[in-house]
């Protein structure tokens, strides 16, 4: 077979019993509908050698059998195999789903016992698929409870402040100035915590200009256990800082200072961490200092990892536009990195035409290509996507030296293998989703399409045809390409997108075409060639050609931004993702007519989605946040100055656009000039002057809908007839009694003060405990959804020990007592 079909028809044998004449295709595609001629080349087998196409018009027992060679079919090409991924992602996926924490032992012995059964049903092959999918399920909840019990990270239970030393791991300059510390603890004091967690991560103004990775400091921080999510089936910032080792977030009070006091040994595991991050930091600052301005950032986040920088103006542009996978070091990024080199590589060996022929010089390329990645790795930070991306595409090269086709889906397989069973708990992540999903699509798109040109007759352009018909012809080809590669990867992705950031790119197709040339053309090529000359420093003119690229992608970025329609589309269901997951899996991972099977799930998927409902409050952990979607599509909040990040996320949750700030009314509100009390302010929700607590009273309801505050109670309208308060006391809650459908109140100490009342009363500490809730009030009585359920998982047990958890007030310092002195 040439060399130049390789990427068309496979030569790798199935992992499966297969038979003698079936091939391994890209993407699953069959084979069996071409074969090898005399040339090298392929042609096409008879019709009906092979049925391709869903059994239109078949009776009952005729689908049957066309079923059951699909799945004979299916079977010899090694489709089986595809499948061992999926059962083990699902089970990484039940494991961390499940309320209660599975035993280890537990887990461990069913695997052992299914392991027995296995072997037990040979002889009934269905039998045994079945218990093997059964096996890979719990296999993968046993990878998920290892890493678990790996990760064992001590988290702060709660929010204190203490004289923090720590040693650096890392440093991240901010955009906003800051600079945020990733600190190794060794002591504390003042006081003295007695389960300090192993690792924090700290903010400060300023540090020291000598500052480096494996300096100590010292000073005064404030610290706070890692948040829970902020709505339900929002992202968890405790899980994920339980895994990454973070068990304690904050600020110092004041700019920390390195110290010298503290002569703990360092392990050489640190040492060597320490010196890679001062290698990325001083990269990163060469290269900032060349480029400068956001594309300086930007070229440093693709060259060293280091993000932080970038201005948030920017990050919001890409994200409008679907370019912010950019940003990531992911699998692009080392695609291009060892495209680069191993075309490189081919070039300079195809001017040794002699030596060229004599040797296997696209190994050599693919062995220098994965070392370079590896040393990428290290240098871009060895962030967990970036490892997962490695480890795919070290797969694909491993393939190209074994002289097997480099992107299969089986190669896909073996990778998604390799990263659940190391880090299971990116299966429910974003970027493994994204990223597998938006490859086994093309995969899966190529080999369909690999088929059926290989089944029709070869077309070859005109022989009298011009060189600029020919050029014209090529470019279109290329073109329509991109087009399609786009649209598969936007489309495949776009559940997940929508499910973790409930937003989607309007635009985000065209801006790809637009940008992504210039990235994989000049952005990434010239980082790959500035690196290299790096250390004799000839890398300035590649760094400046990087620069103006990232500038023109900025700008298209930009262009696109202004002129896409509002993003935030809401929430979905899981229900609509595990169907359209399903379709997925079922489209990709097929070779045959069984593809149609998959039109079921999607059709389900798009009718969850459709029927799906949005929350009518939502309540943050904290109890100080409460947020109201309103039928003229703003979010209502009771706080004039609320929580940035969380009321963005409620507002693309909820699909609403501005926020209704409430008005302040009742003790402490001034009164404009010729507003008198009980007559109400043109604008406002209530008479200025009278506090809500008096309005209920007086049956003098606010009548526009929105928060009305003041004398410690918010009274809000959900609808005409709906109203929710939030209290700060028990006693300012007492007037909402009855009235109200929901009542929150801001005290952990408070018990309910409407027993008798068909008010639901939603306390501090029960916020602290079950974390944020989610309220419906379409039916007679509210149902509330809370985050989080006890007994905890692993990575929410340090909850149960903040003051608030245990019902007891803040913390507040005894006042210092002053110095005594002597009458006159």
């Amino acid at each position: 077979m040439s060399e130049g079909r390789a990427g068309e028809i496979a030569s790798e044998t199935s992992l499966f019993a297969m038979r003698p004449a079936a091939r391994d295709h890209p993407g699953g595609a069959p084979a069996d509908p071409v074969e090898e001629n005399d040339r090298g080349g392929i042609s096409a087998r008879p019709p009906g050698a092979i049925r391709r196409r869903l059994p239109l018009g078949l009776r009952l027992p005729e689908l049957g059998t066309a079923i059951g060679e699909a799945l004979v079919t299916e079977w010899e090409r090694g489709t089986a195999f595809l499948f061992i991924p999926v059962f083990l992602a699902a089970g990484a996926i039940a494991y961390y789903s499940v309320e209660t924490e599975p035993s280890l032992s537990s887990l461990a012995g069913g695997v052992a016992i299914l392991c027995a059964a296995s072997l037990l049903a040979r002889t009934r092959p269905l039998l045994q698929l079945a218990v093997v999918a059964l096996l890979l399920i719990l296999l993968g909840m046993l990878f998920g409870s290892v890493e678990t019990r790996r990760a064992g990270t001590r988290v702060l239970g709660s929010e204190i402040s203490t004289v923090l030393t720590g040693r650096v791991a890392a440093i991240e300059h901010q955009a906003n100035g800051r600079v945020r510390l990733t600190l190794d603890v060794l002591d504390t004091a003042r006081p003295k915590l007695r389960y300090a967690p192993e690792r924090v991560r700290v903010s400060a103004r300023g540090v020291p200009a000598d500052l480096v990775a494996g300096s100590v400091v010292t000073g005064v921080a404030r610290l706070f256990p890692p948040s829970g999510p902020l709505r339900p089936g929002s992202y968890d910032f405790s899980f994920e800082s339980f895994l990454d080792g973070i068990g304690a977030n904050g600020f110092f009070l004041k700019d920390p200072e390195v110290t010298t006091s503290v002569s703990a040994p360092v392990p050489l595991e640190a040492r060597f961490h320490a010196m890679v991050e001062n290698a990325r930091t001083a990269l990163a600052q060469r290269i900032r200092s060349r480029i400068g301005g956001p594309e300086g950032e930007i070229a440093a986040a693709l060259i060293a990892g280091t993000r932080a920088g970038i201005p948030e103006e920017v990050n919001e542009a890409l994200r409008r536009t679907g370019l912010a996978h950019v940003l990531s070091i992911s699998g692009l990024h080392m695609a291009l990195v060892a495209v680069t080199i191993m075309t490189a590589l081919r070039l300079g060996f195809a001017l040794f035409p002699g030596f060229a022929s004599r040797r296997p010089v696209k190994k050599y390329a693919a062995v220098v290509a994965l070392a370079a990645t590896a040393v990428y790795l290290f240098i871009s930070g060895s962030a967990v996507a970036a490892e997962r991306s490695f480890i795919m595409l070290a797969v694909m090269l491993l393939a190209v030296m074994v002289d097997r086709a480099a992107l299969t889906m089986r190669n896909l397989a073996i990778a998604a293998i390799a990263v659940i069973a190391l880090s299971p708990h990116e299966v429910v992540g974003p970027s493994f989703q994204m990223s597998f999903a938006a490859t086994a699509a093309l995969i899966g798109a190529y080999g369909w399409w690999a088929e059926r040109r290989a089944s029709r007759p070869a077309t070859a352009p005109p022989a009298d045809a011009s060189i600029v018909m020919r050029l014209a012809r090529g470019v279109t080809r290329n073109l329509a390409g991109l087009v399609m590669v786009s649209m598969i990867a936007g489309l495949a992705t776009s559940v997940y997108g929508v499910y973790h950031f409930q937003r989607v790119s309007p635009l985000s197709i065209v801006a790809n075409l637009a940008a992504m040339p210039i990235v994989s053309v000049i952005v990434m090529p010239c980082a790959v060639v500035a690196m290299a000359a790096m250390p004799f420093g000839l890398d300035g003119i590649f760094l400046d050609t990087m620069g103006r690229g990232l500038a023109v992608m900025v700008s298209v970025a930009d262009w696109f931004s202004d002129r896409s329609p509002l993003d935030a589309v809401g929430t979905v269901p899981v229900a609509a993702v595990v169907s359209i997951t399903a379709a997925l899996v079922i489209a990709t991972l097929a070779s045959t007519w069984l593809r149609a099977l998959s039109l079921p799930f999607v059709v389900a998927g798009l009718a969850l989605v459709a029927t799906r409902s949005s929350p009518d409050v939502l309540v943050s952990e904290d109890a100080r946040l409460v947020g109201m979607p309103l039928q003229d599509g703003r979010l209502a909040v009771n706080r004039s100055r609320p929580n940035g990040f969380t009321v963005e996320d409620w507002q693309r949750a909820t699909g609403t656009g501005a926020l209704a700030k409430p008005s302040r009314t009742g003790s402490g509100a001034a009164a404009p000039e010729g507003a008198k009390a009980g007559r109400t302010q043109e604008g406002a929700s209530g008479p200025v002057g009278v506090s809500p607590a008096r309005l209920l009273r007086h049956g003098d309801l606010p009548v526009t809908v929105g928060f009305l505050c003041g004398g410690g109670l918010c009274l809000g309208r959900q609808a005409p007839d709906v109203f929710v308060a939030h209290a700060e006391t028990a006693e300012a809650a007492l007037a909402a009694c009855g009235f109200a459908a929901l009542i929150v109140i801001d005290d952990a100490t408070a018990e309910n003060p409407c027993p008798h009342d068909s008010s639901l009363v939603i306390t501090k500490r029960h916020l602290a405990r079950q974390g944020t809730a989610q309220i419906s009030l379409s039916g007679e009585r509210p149902i509330v959804r809370f985050t989080l359920a006890e007994p905890y998982r692993p990575w929410h047990a340090h909850r149960q020990f903040s003051r608030e958890a245990r019902g007891l007030p803040p913390f507040r310092p005894k006042a210092r007592k002053s110095a005594v002195t002597m009458p006159d």
